[in-house]
Formats: C-alpha cells, sequence, structure tokens
C-alpha cells in the first residue's frame, strides 16, 4: 500500500510539475518578446528623440516630395504628373517611373489612421521605425515556420539520395522524431529560435541603416514586404496540411506590395522561383507545392504588371524571366505527373514522357525567341545587375561605378553590419541542413543568394539581414532549447507520425512497406547516433551535457551582451541623418552644423519661384523637396548623357562651363568645407562627361586621371585648376583663386561654410523663354517632356549617347571605350602615368606659347622691402619647409614674384631654405637672383641659420 501510495503521489507530481515548467518558460518567452520588440523601437527612435522628425539623407527628400504630391492632389493626378521642376529642362513623368507603395502607405495612415492628431511629415519619419519592427517579428516567423517538427524532420544528404534514385521522401520521414509541446500547442525549441531570431533583427546594423526614424526611404518599407512575402511563401509549404496552398495565394498579394515599394522585388520573385526550382531538383515536388507557386506566381504577376512602373517587365525582362521559367516548367512537370499518375508508368516511361514535353516545350520556346528577339521585345539586364555577375568589381557604367554603396563587400563591412551573426549564421546554416523540409530548405537557398549578391555589393548586406537573423535564432534557439531541457532533466516528447496522404486499409490487405531509400542510405549514420544517445544518457554522459549547457549559456549570454552594446553604439551614427551633422568647436562644445538647410531655406525664402539651381546630381532631392526650387539633374539618375552635360559644365573650363549653365539656371548651389565635398567627388563627374563627350579628358585618358589632385596638400592638375567647379569651390579660399565677377556673383554663404551659392550673370532669358513654349505633349495632354535650347546645339552635337554593355537592344556598340575603361581601372598606375604625361605635354605647349613672365628690379625691390605675414608667406614657409619642390617651381613660373617674398621677422624662402638645409631649393632661389647675404629683423642672414 505505501508503495502504491507513493507511486500515485509521484504521478500526480508529475503534471503540476510539468505545468509548472510550462508556465516558468512561457513568462520567460513573453518577457523575451516583449524586450526584443522594445529594443526594436527605441533603437530606431534615436535619430527623432536627437534630432526631431527629420527626414534623412538625399531620396528620402524626393519620397517626402512626392507623398506630399499624392495626399494634395489624389491618386489619379499622381500617376499622371509629370514635374518639369526635376531634371530640367527635360522633366520626369513621376507618376510612372515611382514605386508608390511607401507613399500610398503614408497616405493611407495620414487620412484613416492618425488623420489630424499626427502630421505627413511626421508619419513619414515614423514609418521605417514601425515597419522596422513589423519586419523583426516577421523574420521570427520565418525562423518558427522553418523550425517546426513537421517542417524540420529530414536532412539535406538524405532527401538528395532519395532524388538521386527517383524515390518521394514522404510526410513522415520529413517530420521531426521528437519534440517538446509547451503552452498553446506551441512547439520547443521552434519558439526560442523565433525568438531569438526578432532580437538580431531587432538590433542588427545591417537592417538599421534602412530603418532608423527619419530614414523614409523605400527599403524600409520593401524589408518588410519581402520578409511577409518569404513568411507566407514558407508558411504555404507547411507539411502534412490540406490548404495550405492558399498562403501561396497571400504570398502573391504581398509580393504585389513589394513590387509597389522597390525595385528589390525582382530579388523577391527570383527567390521564391529558385526555392520552387530547387525543391524539384530535390525530389519534393507535390501537388500543394505545385499549387503554392502557381498561385503566388499567377496572382503576384498579375497584380505586378497593373503598377505603371513595373508594368509588363516580369514577362520581358531578362532579370524576371528565371521566375516565369520555372511557373512553365511546373505546368508541364504537373501535366507529366498526372500523366504518369493516370496510366501507372514505370519510371523510364515516365522520364521519356516528361523529355518530349519538355522538348516540344523548349522548341516552341525557341521559335518564339528568335521571333521576338529582332523587334526588342526581351528588356537588357540593367548596369546594377550586370554587375552582380560580373568578376570584376566595376559595371563599366562610371555614373553607376561613382555610386560607393554599389562596390564590393569587404569582410570589415560583414563585421560592421553583422557582427556576431558573421558566425552564428553559419552555425544556424549547418543546423538547417541536418533539420531539412520544403520549408526549412528555403533558408538555404536564401542564404546562398543573399551572401552572393552581398559581396558583389555592399548596399546588398541589407538583404542579408533578415536570413542571417533566422540563421543566427535558429541556432541560438536550439542551443538555449537543449541547454534547458538538459539542466530541468526534460525528457523530449515523440512525435506521432502518420502520413496524410495515406488511407487506412484493412489488415488483410496491408502490404509490408520496404524501407525507404533515404533510410537504406543513412542505416550507418543511425547507428553511431544510437550509440551516441545511450552514451549521453547516462550518469557520466548526463553531466558532460550538463556541464556543456551551462558553457554554452554563458557563452552566449556574453556574445549577446557585446553584440547588444555594439549595436547600440553604431546605431548611433546610422541615426545621424547627414543633412544635419554634429560637430567640436575649438573649446570642446558639440555642436549642430545645419548648414544644408539653412543653404535650402534660403533658396525658397530669397529666389523666384521659378529659379533654377545647378548643382551636381546628389543634391537635386533635397533642392526639391526642402527649397522647392527647379534643379537640373537628382538622384533618379534616368538620364546618363544628362548627367554627362551637367558633368561637363562643372568639370570643364570655366567658360565653357558657363556657356552650358547661362542656359539651364539662374543659380549655382556647391558643396564646400572638405570631407565629401563637390571637389572631393570631382574626379567622377569628369570620368562621366568623359563617357560620352569624348573630348572633355586628353585623348587615351577614358578614366579621367588628368583631373584630380596631385598630392595630399591638395594641389589641383591643371585640368581640375581651370575648372568651373574649382573656382567657385575655391573662391576666396585659395591663393590665386577668384571667380570671374563678370560670370558669377557669391549671394549666400552658410554659418559653417559649407554650402555657397552664386547667382548666374548673364542667363540666357531667350533660353528659358524657348524651353517654356517648345514642350511636346501626347495625345493624353500630360506626357510633355521639355527639349534643350537651341543655345546648346554646338556642345550636344559633340556628344555620343552612351552604350550600355549589356544593352543588346540598341544598334550602336562601344567596344573599345570599354576596353579602355576596365584597363585604366585594372591598372590604375599606367592610368595615372598616360595622364601625367599629358599634363606634362600640356605645361610644355602652354610654356612654349606664352613667354615667361619676368621681374623688373624695382619690383623685386618693392616685394623685398615689404615684410608682412599674409597666406602667400605662410604657403611659401610650408613649401619650402615640406620639400614641395614641384609645387614651388609651379607657382614660381606662375608668379616669380613669390621668390622674393618676406614675412613681418624680415625673413623670407632663402632663409627657410637654409634652415631646412634645402640644397635643391636654395639653387632654385639663386637662380633668380635672391640674395642669401642679407640679414633678417635680428640680424641673422641665411647662411647663420645653416651655422645654428
Amino acid at each position: 500500500m505505501a508503495a502504491m501510495k507513493k507511486s500515485s503521489a509521484a504521478a500526480s507530481a508529475a503534471p503540476a510539475s510539468d505545468s509548472l515548467v510550462n508556465l516558468v518558460w512561457f513568462g520567460a518567452v513573453a518577457y523575451a518578446l516583449f524586450l526584443f520588440l522594445i529594443n526594436a523601437y527605441v533603437i530606431r527612435m534615436q535619430a527623432i528623440q536627437e534630432y526631431g522628425p527629420v527626414i534623412h539623407e538625399f531620396d528620402p527628400y524626393f519620397n517626402w516630395r512626392a507623398t506630399q504630391y499624392l495626399y494634395e492632389n489624389g491618386y489619379k493626378k499622381f500617376f499622371t504628373w509629370f514635374d518639369h521642376m526635376v531634371w530640367y529642362p527635360l522633366g520626369r513623368p513621376v507618376g510612372t517611373t515611382i514605386y508608390p507603395g511607401m507613399q500610398f502607405t503614408a497616405v493611407f495612415l495620414k487620412n484613416y489612421v492618425f488623420g489630424e492628431s499626427m502630421t505627413l511629415n511626421d508619419i513619414c519619419c515614423y514609418i521605417p521605425v514601425w515597419f522596422g519592427v513589423m519586419a523583426t517579428i516577421l523574420v521570427g516567423c520565418i525562423a518558427y515556420e522553418a523550425s517546426l517538427s513537421m517542417n524540420s524532420g529530414g536532412n539535406l544528404f538524405s532527401v538528395a539520395v532519395d532524388a538521386l534514385k527517383g524515390k518521394y521522401t514522404n510526410s513522415k520521414d520529413m517530420t521531426a522524431r521528437s519534440v517538446t509541446k509547451r503552452f498553446f500547442g506551441f512547439e520547443s525549441p521552434a519558439v526560442e529560435c523565433a525568438i531569438f531570431a526578432m532580437g538580431f533583427m531587432g538590433v542588427v546594423p545591417a537592417h538599421l541603416m534602412r530603418s532608423v526614424g527619419g530614414g523614409y526611404d523605400n527599403e524600409s518599407v520593401a524589408v518588410t514586404a519581402m520578409t511577409l512575402t518569404f513568411f507566407l511563401w514558407v508558411r504555404s509549404l507547411r507539411n502534412g496540411e490540406k490548404y495550405n496552398y492558399l498562403f501561396g495565394f497571400l504570398a502573391g498579394v504581398a509580393y504585389f506590395y513589394m513590387a509597389a515599394a522597390w525595385g528589390g522585388y525582382i530579388f523577391v520573385l527570383n527567390m521564391v522561383g529558385a526555392h520552387a526550382a530547387f525543391l524539384v531538383l530535390m525530389g519534393r515536388f507535390s501537388s500543394n507545392v505545385y499549387l503554392s507557386y502557381t498561385l503566388f506566381y499567377a496572382v503576384g504577376t498579375v497584380l505586378a504588371i497593373q503598377i505603371p512602373v513595373v508594368g509588363w517587365s516580369p514577362l520581358k525582362s531578362l532579370e524576371q524571366l528565371p521566375a516565369c521559367a520555372v511557373f512553365v516548367g511546373y505546368q508541364l512537370l504537373y501535366y507529366c505527373e498526372g500523366m504518369r499518375k493516370k496510366n501507372k508508368w514505370s519510371r523510364k516511361e515516365a522520364w521519356k514522357f516528361r523529355f518530349q514535353v519538355f522538348g516540344a516545350a523548349a522548341l516552341l520556346g525557341s521559335l518564339f525567341i528568335m521571333a521576338v528577339t529582332p523587334k526588342g521585345y526581351f528588356g537588357p539586364i540593367s548596369s546594377r545587375v550586370r554587375g552582380l555577375f560580373v568578376p570584376h568589381t566595376k559595371t563599366g557604367n562610371p555614373l553607376v561605378d561613382s555610386v560607393a554603396e554599389h562596390q564590393a563587400a569587404s569582410q570589415q563591412a560583414y563585421w560592421q553590419y553583422m557582427h556576431m551573426l558573421c558566425f552564428m549564421a553559419p552555425i544556424g546554416f549547418f543546423m538547417v541542413l541536418f533539420r531539412f523540409g520544403d520549408a526549412s530548405c528555403f533558408l538555404v537557398v536564401y542564404a546562398a543568394a543573399a551572401y552572393f549578391f552581398s559581396h558583389k555589393m555592399v548596399r546588398l548586406i541589407l538583404l542579408a539581414a533578415p536570413i542571417s537573423s533566422a540563421l543566427g535564432g535558429i541556432a541560438v534557439g536550439r542551443i538555449v532549447s537543449w541547454s534547458t531541457s538538459v539542466l530541468l532533466g526534460e525528457e523530449v516528447q515523440p512525435v506521432e507520425k502518420t502520413d496524410v496522404a495515406t488511407k487506412p486499409k484493412s489488415e488483410g490487405k496491408k502490404k509490408k512497406k520496404s524501407p525507404s531509400a533515404s533510410n537504406e542510405s543513412m542505416a550507418g549514420f543511425k547507428a553511431i547516433s544510437n550509440g551516441f544517445s545511450e552514451a549521453s544518457n547516462s550518469y557520466e554522459g548526463k553531466i558532460v551535457k550538463s556541464i556543456a549547457a551551462v558553457v554554452m549559456c554563458v557563452s552566449l549570454y556574453i556574445q549577446a551582451t557585446t553584440f547588444a552594446t555594439y549595436a547600440w553604439r553604431i546605431s548611433a551614427s546610422l541615426s545621424n541623418p547627414s543633412i544635419i551633422l554634429k560637430g567640436q568647436t575649438h573649446d570642446g562644445r558639440i555642436i549642430k552644423v545645419d548648414d544644408y538647410r539653412e543653404a535650402y531655406w534660403w533658396l525658397r525664402d530669397n529666389t523666384p519661384k521659378d529659379a533654377r539651381v545647378l548643382a551636381w546630381w546628389d543634391y537635386g532631392y533635397q533642392i526639391t523637396g526642402i527649397a522647392n526650387r527647379t534643379t537640373v539633374a537628382d538622384g533618379n539618375t534616368w538620364n546618363h548623357e544628362h548627367i554627362a552635360l551637367l558633368g561637363k559644365c562643372l568639370t570643364g573650363s570655366v567658360e565653357e562651363g558657363y556657356q552650358i549653365a547661362r542656359h539651364l539656371a539662374d543659380y549655382v548651389l556647391i558643396w564646400g568645407g572638405g570631407g565629401g565635398d563637390d571637389l572631393a567627388k570631382s574626379p567622377h563627374l569628369a570620368r562621366i562627361a568623359n563617357s560620352v563627350y569624348r573630348d572633355h579628358c586628353p585623348p587615351g585618358d577614358v578614366t579621367c586621371r588628368s583631373f584630380g589632385v596631385l598630392d595630399r596638400q591638395g594641389t589641383p592638375s591643371p585640368m581640375m585648376k581651370r575648372s568651373f567647379l574649382y573656382n567657385l569651390h575655391s573662391h576666396d579660399l585659395k591663393p590665386g583663386v577668384e571667380a570671374d565677377p563678370t560670370k558669377f556673383k557669391e549671394v549666400f554663404r552658410t554659418k559653417y561654410g559649407k554650402v555657397r551659392i552664386y547667382k548666374l550673370l548673364g542667363v540666357s532669358h531667350e533660353s528659358k523663354k524657348w524651353i517654356e513654349k517648345n514642350r511636346e505633349c501626347d495625345a493624353g495632354g500630360w506626357f510633355c517632356p521639355g527639349k534643350y535650347p537651341p543655345g546648346l546645339k554646338e556642345i550636344l552635337d559633340k556628344k555620343k549617347d552612351f552604350a550600355q554593355l549589356e544593352d543588346f537592344n540598341r544598334g550602336t556598340k562601344d567596344d573599345e571605350y570599354q576596353k579602355q575603361y576596365f584597363q585604366d581601372l585594372n591598372n590604375p598606375n599606367l592610368a595615372k602615368r598616360r595622364a601625367e604625361m599629358n599634363m606634362k605635354r600640356e605645361e610644355e605647349a602652354k610654356a612654349k606659347e606664352q613667354p615667361k613672365k619676368t621681374l623688373s628690379d624695382e619690383e623685386k625691390i618693392e616685394i623685398y622691402s615689404t615684410w608682412e605675414d599674409t597666406s602667400d608667406t605662410t604657403l611659401m614657409w610650408q613649401l619650402v619647409t615640406t620639400n614641395a619642390i614641384e609645387d614651388l617651381n609651379r607657382w614660381l613660373e606662375q608668379d616669380p614674384g613669390a621668390a622674393w617674398l618676406r614675412s613681418s621677422d624680415g625673413r623670407g624662402p632663402m632663409w627657410w631654405a637654409f634652415e631646412s638645409k634645402n640644397q635643391d631649393i636654395v639653387s632654385i632661389l639663386m637662380s633668380l637672383g635672391v640674395p642669401h647675404t642679407d640679414k633678417d629683423k635680428n640680424g641673422l642672414a641665411p647662411v647663420d641659420l645653416l651655422r645654428e
């Protein structure tokens, strides 16, 4: 009786103990979920808390202006909006060239959610925060789905063996053997994987860089749309449920939103298509997979082509046709499978029929391609996409190559944006290989593609953020779940395996099933696994497992703490709006530099409403968005030739640039102040100009090495020195540089000198009137592109339209240019030497043409007897003491009087040359007649300094 009482007491205590464990588990999960989501929200709010609801960067200002237009004018006018304030004088049809998903989202929230309680500007600033948190949740859902027992019971190798043998791995073998059930039917470790995936996605810098408050850019919404599409796609593949394919329909709708939000929808489309193709290769094609992908592609494509900027490109663009090919292949394969089952063909007969069907389809497809290709039906691969597949890191397009985001990612970049995910994600990747299923194998395909593309272009590390977070979450989640079970002494519950496709039959008609191919091939591994399992369940094994669990949990805690600290630190720099800078004064005070908005506000308040502003294309969006003034170009960069004309204006000579500018603008805006200002960017401008105007740079100098600075002191090359941009940028800042007062008038300089604005004198009002009167409208009356005025005809006649390497629809090619371009990029030293030779020949020719400047004795005496500290004496001292002989010679050739300069202490270049023991400079000065025996204020001659 006593034994029975103890037995019943133990039995009644077990459920109570399990309930307590489950309750604690549920509390921990709820707390972690709350903590991670709060972190995801607060970390994105730093920019708004510090700078207020300010829109960041450049592109977001276009998005803001487009949102304003949509809100004020409605969607009908929005889609027929031809904006003449941009890309002057051509204009841009905004409504048909924009991905409008984010703008419609903001206006919807304003009209139907917040109303008057929140301004449109504030909504736009908060959208990245809200959608960043939603993306965090969706990544957790993806990790959860990929970790469920019914989606992670197989392994890649056994499934691959089955596929090679032509056998389908059944549902029972694709379901995990054991699982721990928690409250409300949730499974462990799937929940833990989801929670930690959210924790990573919430703060990973790779996602933060496009989702901080104020970063109103397409990617801030698009990442959420992408993760929603991916989640619904993997949800449609859940093993063992009957109507899962309906989630494929929802995935198509989510893909439509993705296509409306960002051009990266092409990646999403091809990712789902690649996974669908991978499932076929792995022998996982089924009616559920077929229906899911068919619904996804059909619904998504039908909706996507309704978006004006997308149009028919899903059926014409080479970048999107692979997904279409998979769709067609699925229809053919489904037909073949139906015929195989109907006729009960053998494997050999089925394959014969498949070859016949696919062969006929390939023949028809080839005939169609040959018929439509000459008519230009297929669109070319864009230069940005092409750059992802070429062996070098450049695309052949100097405009695309000039953007830092388009350069290849380095190991340092991965660590900067991923941190501990650089090693946790690979661990999760290998775990997925051994926890394989239709849904979970999507992570394998996604990870491979994301790494490939992000390695090619640093900007695309953004695409790797969701998959790295999901894989990192799976790794940490499984480790934590296992460790918890070991430390609590929990026993995992076996999962009842039922094959939903198998109908019950009478006992007399049951056939003995032969073991699957995967079971046969993995028998050896299973034997080893069983032996290891027995050893680990021994007393000694449990002690070892407990120690390992504690060590891993402590290690993960330390790594997670370090990662969180790092993420918060780097988020502070990512939260800088760039249009407002932080600076430090000489006395250590931290100040906010608001020069850029100050300049735009000045334009808005002090120039006519029809004023046209010429600036490099980077600032076009901010000028129209804040100053509300017409710009010559902006970040849309749709017209290479137009940007090349702008580059020619800025990097050509003062006279040439002025003759272009006076026909297109009333004001010129220049970014200065060092760092990434216009002068730093100007070599790229010259290179872009030379890609269209081949006489812009010297012959043979395709990459314009002749334009730039010659040394660390910022000495400009001759081509840069005579340029329009250099003279306006360095006006009154560098010795001898002054903007022509008959052509330019400086009308505004910001507080800290970051921006300067010049009024153009002698503007061609005839050209301005001609442009307004000669816009050609189509039959609809809204599409009215402008034309260049006749005053630019002579310059425009010299251009050669830039031919993209991948644009095979154009009749012209530019092989010689492209060949030289890549040679110069791959061998920059050779290109630099060639440019130096060009500059030397130019200087020699100039020296022959112009007589050498000489000074009279009276002029020498006048300069030599003037003792004063000036910028010229400071510069001379720097050149002499740093042994900058080439710079000194160039200066003395232009102004021989510089050799006779003397500072307030009576010393000049001869004293400094002796003091520096620089015999070469002493010889140069003596050749010009500068004496070395005269004395300074203290009675010391140059030779006396040599004795000191």
